[in-house]
């Protein structure tokens, strides 16, 4: 049997471990969970969302760089626009507004001060296709 799998905790690469932390707490509203400071690593959650911020002293042996983009999945297009909304009154980084795009999702990007990225997004698009699946084609032989 294979396990299920848990959310990924994605490592962001952080100039300053102290300075990270701050902003992740104050501007984003994650909770500092932890902090090693002497390895420049600190874990940080949000309701199920977890992080790792890893500063340079951590991230020289292990070589990964910054910035990096990690994608937070929402629930509905509300919660992408509440969570902007939530966002802008901290004087985040924000990139861009909420937007619907072709491609189906609703989306906009932050940003932190070390320049990695959070795209934060619901997929429109994917429960429409299932709809469309899950409904007959119209009987094409009616009234023939």
């Amino acid at each position: 049997m294979i396990p299920e799998l848990p959310g990924a905790v994605p490592e962001i690469p952080v100039s300053d471990i102290t300075a990270a932390t701050t902003y992740y707490r104050d501007n984003l509203r994650f909770t500092l969970d932890w902090v090693a400071a002497d390895i420049g690593l600190a874990g940080i959650s949000r309701d199920r969302c977890r992080l790792f911020l890893a500063d340079p002293l951590f991230r020289k042996e292990r070589g990964n760089v910054s910035p990096v983009l990690t994608w937070l999945n929402l629930s509905s297009k509300p919660e992408v626009d509440d969570l902007h909304q939530a966002w802008r009154g901290t004087n985040a980084i924000l990139l861009s507004a909420p937007e619907s795009k072709p491609s189906g999702l609703h989306e906009f990007t932050a940003g932190d001060p070390d320049g990695n990225l959070f795209r934060v997004f619901y997929d429109f698009a994917t429960p429409e296709r299932e709809r469309a699946k899950a409904t007959p084609p119209p009987d094409s032989t009616a009234g023939a």
